[in-house]
């Protein structure tokens, strides 16, 4: 029987939350419930075509973290880019490839399933994609239980 190798390129993580695709939506797309939950300090509004950025804790260090929005379509798919894993002080990381961070909300049985997908790993430089990919696959899997926690905690 074939085996399907793990991706290099691609995260995928899915999670069933309590609470209906409008309530999710807020809290992926309204910039201070994503701050709240993402633990960011992000000041401008996302729309499509917008430069978003802003200060993050990262071990201790405030680092600046942009993202640039990409795709809005209400209730149901919500996708920005970034650099991934850009934590280097004193690196300039724009002349690399960026990876395609996308949410897509489903109805589920008791509630809403959201799939959180990052791709484009393969086009980040060598030297750094297999840190960049094991990293955020586990920062996925703490931003998932965030969501979750902050739905559960927050009904507005």
């Amino acid at each position: 029987m074939p085996t399907t190798a793990p991706s290099t390129d691609r995260i995928e993580k899915q999670i069933t939350l309590d609470a209906p695709r409008s309530r999710v939506w807020r809290a992926l797309t309204e910039v201070k419930q994503f701050n709240a939950w993402f633990g960011l300090s992000l000041a401008t509004p996302f729309a499509p075509g917008a430069e978003v950025s802003g200060q993050i804790s990262f071990r201790g260090e405030q680092l600046t973290m942009t993202i640039w929005i990409e795709t809005m379509e209400p209730e149901r798919f919500f996708s920005f880019r970034w650099h991934p894993y850009a934590i280097e002080r004193g690196v300039d990381y724009t002349a690399e490839p960026t990876t395609l961070v996308s949410f897509t909300l489903e109805d589920a049985d008791a509630g809403t399933r959201l799939t959180i997908v990052e791709s484009g790993f393969d086009a980040i430089p060598e030297s750094r994609r297999a840190k960049a990919f094991t990293m955020n696959s586990n920062g996925w899997n703490g931003q998932a239980e965030n969501i979750r926690k902050f739905l559960a905690g927050n009904q507005a």
